[in-house]
């Protein structure tokens, strides 16, 4: 594989010094394609980049300094080009629709749908939206040729995982080989609430994509009267489903791995217990595991 040269070592090492975004952009691509997610592609380098940054450097037999460092560079794969054109397909259009907010009606759209093409292109590419909009300021649902960054060739598949790692404090989801060499990282998000977060060994027990959802009031104590009222329903699949599009199920009942219709909230407090990842991942770490995979959870 070409490595970067000793010119555009420096260069990338003055320019992400000062932030500048365009090689974050390179830098998060580079992570994203070695499954090493970053989360949103968005040109900043924030926690999430760091902390995928560090497991590709441990996984390298690196210091994990989470900083794109002289030793870092010279071992750095060669950054794809930075973006790619995409023409808007008529089936991607076809995935455009509602996503209603209210529980009855989601239970009765044919699926939650994207809402627009914007949000489509962004999760298809790994980015948020406002760096989708930002490349194509001149977007709409209608066929275009959009800009999107470089995400979706990857020279790199990992053998299937011997073990989960899940730190809370780092927010984090690591698949591991027998070795226990870090193989991908996911960011995540986890339980607001700290004695909903299950600390110690589980292992998966059912996986599948596009899942349907079964909504239950008695699980959601903030919604109004009216919602409250309206008993367990059906939610068909789609991105805008509440668990995405992945359902990969826990030991501990009730609790599970999956997607989500909100990817830029990754990495927050605010699951009702499970642990989410924006769809693209969980649809990556679904590649990867199997039934009666070990899983163990941790405060750190």
């Amino acid at each position: 594989m070409r490595r970067i040269s000793l010119a555009f070592l420096w260069l990338l090492l003055a320019t992400l010094a000062v932030g500048q975004s365009n090689d974050i952009v390179a830098l998060q691509i580079t992570l994203d394609r070695l499954w090493y997610s970053p989360g949103c592609v968005d040109g900043k380098l924030g926690p999430a980049t760091r902390r995928a940054l560090a497991a590709w450097q441990s996984a390298n037999n690196l210091k994990p300094t989470g900083e794109f460092d002289a030793a870092t560079a010279a071992a750095f794969p060669a950054s794809p080009p930075l973006y790619a054109d995409y023409t808007i397909t008529t089936n991607d259009l076809a995935q455009i629709g509602r996503a209603p907010q209210d529980w009855k009606e989601r239970s009765q759209v044919p699926a939650m749908a994207y809402e627009s093409i914007v949000e489509l292109v962004a999760e298809k590419f790994h980015a948020k939206e406002a760096l989708i909009t930002a490349l194509n300021p001149n977007a709409t649902n209608a066929p275009a040729t959009l800009k999107v960054p470089n995400t979706l060739t990857s020279p790199y598949r990992p053998s299937k995982a011997a073990r989960l790692h899940v730190s809370l404090a780092e927010k984090t989801i690591c698949a591991l080989d027998e070795t226990g060499k870090v193989i991908a990282l996911f960011p995540c998000s986890i339980a607001a609430a700290q004695e909903k977060r299950p600390v110690g060994t589980l292992t998966i027990v059912t996986a599948a994509a596009n899942p349907n959802y079964t909504f239950d009031p008695v699980n959601f104590p903030e919604l109004d009267e009216k919602q409250r009222a309206y008993g367990k329903l059906m939610i068909p699949p789609g991105p805008n489903n509440p668990v995405g599009t992945v359902w990969i199920g826990l030991s501990k009942p009730g609790y599970g791995i999956h997607g989500t219709p909100h990817p830029e909230m990754i990495g927050k407090t605010e699951s009702h217990g499970c642990f989410r990842l924006a769809n693209w991942n969980a649809e990556r770490l679904l590649q990867i595991v199997t039934t009666g995979l070990p899983i163990e959870v941790e405060e750190e």
